[in-house]
Order: structure tokens, then C-alpha cells, then sequence
């Protein structure tokens, strides 16, 4: 299974997504990260970066703009918000069999992923443990490829 985490600038949301999955090495699961409007080569924030490191999770990462060839790479794409999955829908209506929120392929949630971004250390704490929960609660299983 070929999972695409996307948000807006790929920073925050979907880059701590990208690390929390990656950190789990579950062998039949690749996963990749970017941002709708994001800009090429930007480190993540620092609050996810510290995060992270708090949790003994690996964290090397730099902004990816999301380009077709990553949507056609993955077998699921999850994005952080209801506005982020429109918006490919209206840009790439071809991916819409794969295209869902986190929360709805997780929980069956319209649920927006909160974001953080220019928020405290509290806020990214929040939005780490939100997506952690939601990451665990999906069913990754080589069936879904």
C-alpha cells in the first residue's frame, strides 16, 4: 500500500503524518508527504520537529509541492482537510476512487485535522496526538492495495 499524506504547505500536518506512519515500518507500506501550496525544499516547523524528536521519531524532511506523478504513485491519498480533498478533486477528478480526509478513511469522520501552523508548541502537540490516533486507527492491510 502506497500512502499520500497531503496539506497545505507540507510543514506541519502531513509531514508529522508522513514521520508518525513511517516510524511504525510496517513492511508492506510505503508513504510519501507534500502540500498543496507548498513551497519546494522548506524545512518543517520547528514545534513538529521538536515534537517528534520528544517521541523517538526520525524526522528528516523537506516541503514538497504535491505533482500529479505522486498522485498517480498512491494507492490511498489522505489529506489533512475537507478543502484539501476538493481541491485535488477539482484539479484531478481521476483520483477520486483513492482520494479521502484522514479521518474519513480512519474513523468514517468529515473531521478536519486541525492545523496548527503559527499555532504554540501546545497546539502542534494537539494536532500530533490527533493525527497519531487517527494513523492508528487505519486498517493497513495488503488487501487494500
Amino acid at each position: 500500500m502506497k500512502i499520500l499524506f497531503v496539506c497545505t504547505g507540507n510543514t506541519c500536518r502531513s509531514a508529522m503524518a508522513e514521520a508518525i506512519l513511517r516510524a511504525k515500518k510496517i513492511q508492506h507500506v510505503a508513504v510519501q508527504s507534500a502540500g498543496i501550496y507548498a513551497h519546494g525544499g522548506e524545512a518543517m516547523s520547528a514545534h513538529a520537529q521538536a515534537i517528534l524528536a520528544e517521541q523517538g521519531i526520525p524526522h528528516e524532511h523537506k516541503a514538497q509541492l504535491l505533482e500529479v506523478t505522486q498522485l498517480e504513485w498512491a494507492t490511498v491519498i489522505l489529506t489533512m482537510t475537507n478543502a484539501h480533498k476538493m481541491t485535488i478533486l477539482q484539479a484531478a477528478p481521476q483520483y477520486a476512487q483513492k482520494l479521502f480526509t484522514l479521518h474519513e478513511f480512519a474513523t468514517a469522520s468529515t473531521k478536519d485535522v486541525q492545523d496548527p501552523y503559527g499555532g504554540s508548541k501546545a497546539v502542534y502537540t494537539q494536532t500530533f496526538q490527533e493525527l497519531q490516533q487517527a494513523i492508528d486507527q487505519l486498517q493497513l492491510t495488503e488487501a487494500n492495495e
